[in-house]
């Protein structure tokens, strides 16, 4: 089983979403960061995934919104049988991307959150998490 990204999902990201990895100005003192990225899915933890992810529970949101992400989206798609991707959106609305991912990446509940997330899903080949993608078309 391959581990890459087909283009038939690169097609349907760019439709879906129009917008990754890019800035925009906001103000005179911040941007907005787009940022668009893709992971494999196990099958087998689909459920628990999207239950992790529900509305209902909060998880890491509000360190999201501490450290600038917002409008956080993660979309699933069956590309082929069996094949599960999903694709991740958010916009970085803070003045430091690097320093504030960081520093989320030290909280202990962000630390919590990856240890039951991350062995769901499968990095794409030569990656160790999501996979960031290139923009190639946004519209405001």
């Amino acid at each position: 089983m391959k581990n890459h990204i087909p283009k038939v999902l690169i097609l349907i990201i760019v439709i879906i979403m129009s917008s990754c990895s890019t800035t925009s100005k906001v103000n005179a003192k911040s941007e907005v960061k787009r940022v668009g990225m893709v992971i494999k899915l196990k099958p087998e933890f689909i459920d628990e995934y999207k239950a992790l992810h529900a509305d209902s529970n909060p998880g890491v949101r509000d360190l999201l919104t501490k450290y600038g992400i917002r409008n956080f989206s993660i979309f699933l798609h069956e590309l082929e049988p069996g094949e599960f991707y999903e694709f991740g959106y958010y916009e970085y609305v803070g003045e430091d991307f690097e320093g504030d991912m960081e520093k989320m990446a030290h909280e202990k509940r962000t630390i919590e959150w990856l240890k039951v997330c991350d062995p769901m899903q499968i990095p794409l080949e030569g990656a160790t998490s999501w996979t960031t993608m290139e923009q190639v078309y946004f519209n405001q």
